[in-house]
């Protein structure tokens, strides 16, 4: 049974993880999306004073 013999298998595993390691994640952290959020005022927005009752 060919099936059990590592020897071509195991490169052949090797490779294609090699592929997958140094082709794939440059492809995918180039991606640029179309609809970047942007905000809607560049100011910020002062919290209020929370008044406690039992304060």
């Amino acid at each position: 049974m060919p099936q059990l013999n590592p020897a071509p298998w195991l490169m052949i595993f090797v490779f294609s993880w090699l592929v997958f390691l140094a082709v794939i994640p440059p492809k995918i952290l180039a991606h640029n999306f179309t609809n970047e959020p942007t905000p809607q005022t560049t100011e910020t927005m002062k919290p209020s004073p929370w008044n406690w009752p039992w304060h």
